[in-house]
């Protein structure tokens, strides 16, 4: 008799590789490992045969990274998303897009069950689960970390060792390392007491201010309708221009961020996050709005900008509400076209200069020199009526105190 199948979402990995084996000896299933690259450096040749060495039945390797750019990063950009004003939701976004990719294997491969490596006290297996249910209610979810003996990563690399499970760190390097086209997180380790100041020989895609070139270096983006389209006058597909700002930005020790946060199951959490080129594009395009959008729209869209964000941040990513802020989004991108000249030094990003065909901001009504199309004398009206409840205000109570002052 056939076997049922579980789809393990599988990077490789410590937890990864121990659950793999913990499946087979733990459950009487047959294990489908499905690797999806949302831009991760790994040798996926390596990670496919790791898989099916270490007992999975099949082993998919997904290359989704251009779904994850246009249908995942660029909606959450062209919101402005950034969660508790710091984050860029490198591993939030990318876990919608995972699961749902999880989903299509389990249907094409018939499979009962969707295992994940996400502990019981992240966010992930927030964000997983909830796009299963989203997608497909009926799938069971096996979550090793909320159930097994296994209490630490320690306890895995044990377990490892035992099980002749090959693992890519040691108890030295215990770092838990998140990596995607547009960010890669770090935490864990002596990052877990926020008194320590990191290490900075732990960055993979930047360098720190202090080794960056001495010379600032500069570089244009160009948008159409809230999306990069190029880099210094050039065109370039989404995964070549992402490539191309993580390598500039990098170099140059940008969009390195070390934060506390609040994460959704109630705790704070300590991570450094590396995010080069998406730090640039969220600063790029943030410009480009101040020049082509009025004030209220600005002012609504921060309102939303923050909702977006703690929609992605839960894992909320398929549901109505993150539906209709799409749309409103959208209508406000209609006019974001144009170019940005951004410096970078030193860890810092900079707009310098911005033009659109869409700009609001005119010369001529702003200068200071001589115009004819504004006439100053209008402002006097202006301010009058403008400051009438504060004038009214100050009157009642002048005439209030007058009449204390006579009943004393």
């Amino acid at each position: 008799m056939e076997k049922q199948k579980v789809v393990l979402a599988y990077s490789g990995g410590l937890d990864t590789s121990v659950i793999l084996t913990w499946l087979k000896n733990t459950y009487d299933y047959d294990v489908v490992a499905v690797c999806v690259n949302v831009g991760q450096q790994d040798n996926f040749i390596a990670v496919e045969k790791k898989a099916l060495a270490t007992g999975a039945c099949k082993a998919y390797i997904l290359d989704v990274r251009e779904e994850f750019i246009t249908d995942f990063i660029y909606p959450t950009l062209k919101a402005g998303a950034v969660y508790e004003d710091d984050y860029l939701l490198g591993t939030s976004f990318a876990r919608p897009l995972i699961a749902k990719k999880l989903v299509e294997i389990a249907e094409k491969e018939g499979a009962v069950a969707i295992a994940h490596g996400a502990t019981g006290k992240g966010n992930d297996q927030v964000r997983f689960e909830v796009t299963i249910k989203a997608l497909n209610p009926f799938i069971k979810v096996i979550a090793p970390w909320r159930i097994w003996d296994l209490k630490s990563r320690e306890d895995c690399i044990d377990y490892a060792t035992a099980n002749n499970i090959p693992i890519p760190v040691t108890k030295k390097d215990i770092y838990s390392r998140d990596q995607n086209i547009w960010h890669l997180s770090h935490e864990g380790g002596n990052l877990e007491n926020p008194w320590n100041e990191h290490d900075q020989n732990i960055y993979m895609m930047s360098v720190s201010p202090e080794k960056a070139p001495d010379k600032p270096e500069y570089v244009e983006i160009d948008f159409d309708k809230g999306i990069p389209t190029a880099v210094n006058s050039k065109k370039y597909s989404p995964i070549e221009l992402l490539t191309l700002l993580n390598t500039i930005a990098g170099a140059h020790g940008v969009g390195v961020l070390d934060l506390v946060e609040n994460r959704l199951v109630g705790m704070k959490s300590r991570g450094v996050y590396e995010t080069p080129g998406g730090t640039v594009l969220f600063q790029a395009h943030k410009s480009l709005e101040k020049l082509v959008l009025d004030r209220s729209t600005m002012s609504f869209k921060k309102t939303i900008s923050e909702k977006y964000a703690q929609l992605v941040y839960d894992g909320l990513w398929f549901t109505p509400l993150k539906e209709a802020l799409d749309q409103f989004v959208d209508s406000t991108q209609q006019y974001v076209t144009g170019k940005v000249k951004l410096k970078l030094y030193k860890g810092t990003c900079t707009s310098v200069a911005t033009a659109s065909p869409n700009s609001l901001y005119s010369e001529e009504f702003v200068t200071f020199g001589a115009d004819d199309v504004y006439n100053q004398k209008d402002a006097e009206g202006f301010i009058q009526l403008f400051s009438l409840p504060v004038t009214i205000r100050s009157l009642m109570n002048h005439k209030k105190n007058i009449k204390e002052r006579e009943i004393l």
